[in-house]
């Protein structure tokens, strides 16, 4: 190797020693470093996978990186070597052997033939044919393709060590929905969740394909992070798919659920319904009762059952037989809520009917209440009272009865009541009225 000079002052023993226990301890850690990554799972993996897309480029880059750390680690290692045996010859190195260290230790000494490597930040870019680099310079050099190697190494790496197992796990999880959904006939085309389970499975399988051949399409770069793999896999397309499982999961366990409770179900529908038509049939008697005893009063007619909920519920009742669970849930959650407001509509048709007969009792009542009133009092005989009570009564307990009439016949007792009740003040000098006596 021909040299124009040592870089600078030439280096005294001390320097070079102190020189050397450095260079000995890099060389160290960057073989350490390099074994490492030569044996580091993921570029294993890296080597022996079938990569596609991002993955493929980078990993394709990265393998000519890290041929070209091992050229430039076997040239800094012999460059070392040299150094040593330089410094071999003599315990006093004499001028010669410095200015010689001089130069390989601080010099650019190191050449590396046969295609060199470009910068870093360009690693496909077009190599040279040599290179030449000082020792310091080349261990530089060599740190930054080892950092871009490994990142991209460790980032491959965590993907493959989070998202397959992940996958798998999901994907184990939707075997054992599709039996459940099997068995409780929910089946593509015939059910909207045995569709969501088919194109579950279909994005699933894609998605560890994809993981697989190209995890890094599945990496997110930690921003301004400078360790090694700084980042985590991004894993919105497996949580989608995992919130959706866990939607159809959801359904199953509701026809499951119905399954377990059809027949008592079914029971409470047959009891609401059936409640519902005995209200009815007495809503239509009463109305018959209320036509023949009440007059001059509107009573609204009274429907019969409808018989759409009785042909629902038919239908239910074979959707149990034939174990059509998912057709039957939504049925039933249908029926539940059209027989209890048909239970309530015929109570209220009954209130409405009745309502007459309602309005004749309490009028009986409050003339009967009334003359027992008056009979504590000790006016039960009075002639007045007596006519009006006889004239209302006949009134409320013929048939038809008037009710308007009625009421006034009611009224009428009452005043003439409240007047008997009434106290009477004598004037001065005058005779006492009997009923002010009372």
């Amino acid at each position: 190797m021909s040299v124009a000079g040592p870089p600078g002052p030439v280096m005294d023993r001390d320097e070079v020693d102190r020189a050397l226990a450095r260079l000995d301890a890099e060389h160290e850690a960057i073989e350490t470093s390099l074994l490492a990554l030569q044996d580091h799972a993921g570029r294993r993996l890296l080597e022996g996978a079938g990569l596609t897309g991002t993955t493929q480029e980078r990993w394709t880059a990265t393998e000519r990186q890290i041929t070209l750390l091992w050229a430039y680690f076997d040239a800094y290692a012999g460059a070392l070597r040299t150094a040593r045996d330089i410094r071999a010859r003599r315990r006093w190195p004499n001028r010669d052997d410095l200015a010689e260290l001089t130069e390989l230790l601080r010099g650019e000494s190191v050449t590396v033939a046969g295609g060199a490597a470009p910068a870093p930040s360009s690693i496909t870019g077009p190599a040279k044919l040599t290179e030449r680099f000082t020792l310091s310079d080349l261990v530089a050099r060599m740190n930054d393709l080892y950092a871009h190697s490994l990142d991209m190494v460790v980032a491959a790496d965590a993907v493959w060590s989070a998202l397959p197992a992940r996958i798998d796990l999901l994907a184990a999880e939707l075997q054992r929905t599709r039996q459940l959904a099997h068995s409780v006939g929910v089946r593509p085309g015939e059910h909207p969740a045995g569709d969501d389970l088919e194109r579950i499975t279909a994005e699933l399988t894609l998605l560890r394909e994809q993981v697989v051949t190209d995890p890094l399409a599945f990496w997110q770069p930690a921003t301004g992070s400078s360790a090694p793999g700084g980042g985590r896999p991004h894993t919105e397309r497996y949580d989608r798919e995992a919130r959706a499982l866990e939607d159809v999961r959801r359904e199953i366990d509701a026809v499951l659920t119905v399954r377990q409770d059809a027949e008592l179900r079914l029971g409470r529908l047959r009891d609401v319904l059936s409640r519902a038509d005995r209200t009815l049939a007495e809503a239509r008697s009463a109305r018959g009762e209320v036509l023949a005893k009440i007059a001059a009063s509107e009573v609204p007619a009274v429907s019969g059952p409808p018989t759409v909920l009785q042909e629902q519920l038919a239908m239910a009742s074979d959707y149990r037989r034939h174990a059509q669970w998912h057709r039957l849930s939504p049925l039933l959650e249908s029926l539940e809520e059209k027989a209890e407001d048909e239970l309530l509509r015929a109570r209220e048709s009954l209130t409405a009917v009745t309502q007459p007969l309602a309005v004749r009792a309490e009028l009986r009542g409050r003339l009967d209440a009334y003359k027992a009133k008056v009979a504590r009092l000790g006016h039960a005989e009075d002639p007045l009272l007596v006519e009006r009570y006889d004239a209302a009564r006949r009134m409320l307990w013929s048939a038809p009865c008037d009710l308007r009439v009625a009421e006034q016949a009611v009224l009428r007792y009452q005043q003439a009541a409240a007047e008997v009740l009434a106290p009477r003040v004598p004037q001065q000098g005058g005779p006492t009225d009997r009923r002010g006596e009372a």
